[in-house]
């Protein structure tokens, strides 16, 4: 256990289907509230037009064209979007924008982290965001009490080829995909809570299923109009990917994840400084893995529990421009002192940055940062790695009906390879929406996961590449039809390359 294979398959793309259906419905959500608004002007032009003669209707036209290239809102950016299990403790883009699978999630997306990074912290607080609270145009759901049931079943049929030098391996299977928002109705304080899952089964061919269920509750505790507290908790469950630079060489089936997290934020403003606090909890629990002629492997050394505590200070020189400057300290402790191969891997994580938040209505919003991370381990033959990090979530919107989401982090990654204390992921995803009919929408994902060894490892860098694409047709307001195909590479200074395509044809149902 441990010992990282020399070549393996390339990372599945299982989560595509649901990041492209979410990326589009939000994409095409947006756009439907974009044009119920144009038609709006347009009617008010047409009135004015009808009272006022031709040089009115002029100016009227003119006024319209104002109003949709500046009064309009779009949902803020300045969330991530990797996937991790406390995203929900800071949801800064509202409906299906929120999901963690928006973008990224076909990137390493179960790459576990020594100092797992979280959505940003500065929650703007309710007075700040009172003009982003409406949310576009959706599905009117199940009342229930006083909350609002917003649940989605997604059925899709798929193919995918792997490629692992000479191998070459191919299966069919069927995909179910099943989400839900459940949104409370309250004068005051807000609960929210969001699941998905996934369930594979192959019909033809050979290949591993990947199943996988997360959700994420958060509860937010208006204190006073300027203190705002969330406390949050949530579960994860996946399938480990047989790429990943841990996972089992030649088993059939790789381990189970599970994930436990729980977590309590507060921010506060003074005057136009805004303060945050928040501290995060994860437990993660790996099951054994099957090899080939039916033994099993133990991984319960690399059972573990995290906590991480941050803060964050920013001074508002104004609504648009937020600096801010952020510490991170971090606590990862192994439920059996020495793994396996007789290593100690509890250890500590630091870091620090700097950065700028940005919000230029629907132009541009997000933020980006410059720091430094480091992490170091109880065992004194495990060298510390440390990285200048450069992070960035932006959501920018050059034209109406287009939407750009880039996304960039630095994250230091753990390993279980005798020897090895890890490396560090360079990672860059950008997302483009582009709305093609009122009920039409078309999604690109592109990305590079560079995956940087220290000098003195024995372990050679690699390099991911990721590109998918896809198209949802709103057939109505409850059903959906959704297509998606997707390429990934991942190339080796040593070894071969490998390569995997997938493709698919699914129908959402939502409610």
């Amino acid at each position: 256990m441990g010992q990282r294979k020399q070549t393996s398959s390339v990372t599945p793309l299982r989560a595509m289907s649901r990041a492209m259906s979410v990326v589009a419905l939000g994409g095409l959500l947006f756009g439907q509230a974009a044009l119920a608004q144009s038609a709006s002007s347009q009617s008010s032009s047409s009135s004015s037009s009808a009272s006022q003669g031709n040089r009115t209707t002029n100016n009227a036209a003119s006024s319209s064209f104002d109003d949709e290239t500046d009064d309009s809102t779009i949902p803020s950016a300045t969330g991530t979007s990797t996937g991790n299990t406390e995203d929900a403790q800071q949801k800064a883009i509202p409906d299906a924008q929120s999901d963690g699978d928006v973008t990224g999630s076909i990137l390493d997306d179960d790459i576990r982290r020594l100092n797992t990074r979280e959505a940003s912290l500065d929650e703007a607080l309710p007075r700040r965001k009172a003009a982003e609270s409406a949310s576009t145009a959706q599905t009117p759901g199940i009342p229930i009490g006083t909350f609002v049931l917003r649940p989605s079943v997604t059925q899709s049929i798929n193919t995918e080829t792997t490629k692992d030098g000479n191998t070459r391996q191919q299966r069919a299977f069927l995909e179910t995909d099943a989400a839900a928002t459940l949104t409370s109705d309250w004068g005051r304080h807000q609960l929210s809570v969001t699941s998905e899952g996934a369930w594979q089964r192959n019909i033809s061919g050979e290949g591993e299923e990947q199943p996988s269920f997360k959700i994420n509750g958060d509860l937010r505790l208006d204190l006073s109009s300027e203190t705002v507290a969330h406390l949050t908790g949530g579960y994860n469950f996946y399938r480990e990917d047989t790429d990943d630079p841990n996972a089992i060489a030649g088993a059939t089936q790789q381990s189970d994840v599970q994930e436990f997290s729980a977590g309590a934020s507060i921010q506060r403003d003074f005057g136009i400084l805004r303060s945050t606090t928040a501290l995060a909890l994860t437990r993660s629990v790996y099951s054994d893995a099957t090899l080939a002629n039916g033994t099993t492997v133990t991984l319960s050394d690399r059972n573990q529990t995290t906590g991480t505590l941050r803060g964050r200070v920013g001074y508002e020189l104004s609504p648009a421009l937020i600096p801010f400057i952020e510490a991170t300290i971090g606590r990862t402790l192994y439920d059996e002192t020495r793994d396996s191969a007789g290593y100690e891997r509890s250890g500590h994580s630091y870091g620090a940055k700097a950065g700028v938040e940005v919000d230029l209505g629907e132009k541009l919003k997000g933020e980006v940062g410059v720091g430094y991370e480091m992490a170091d381990f109880e065992d004194s033959r495990l060298s510390s790695i440390d990285t200048a990090t450069l992070d960035a979530s932006l959501l920018w919107s050059p034209i109406r009906g287009t939407d750009v989401n880039l996304d960039l982090q630095t994250s230091i990654q753990p390993s279980t390879t005798a020897g090895e204390s890890g490396y560090v992921s360079h990672a860059l995803t950008t997302t483009v929406t582009q709305q093609l009919r009122d009920n039409l929408v078309g999604t690109m994902i592109g990305g590079v996961t560079w995956r940087d060894y220290p000098s003195d490892s024995t372990i050679n860098d690699e390099l991911v590449y990721t590109a998918a694409t896809g198209l949802t047709w709103n057939m109505n307001r409850y059903l959906d039809l959704t297509s998606t195909l997707g390429y990934e590479l991942t190339a080796r200074k040593e070894g071969p390359d490998s390569q995997q395509w997938r493709a698919g044809v699914g129908l959402k149902l939502k409610r």
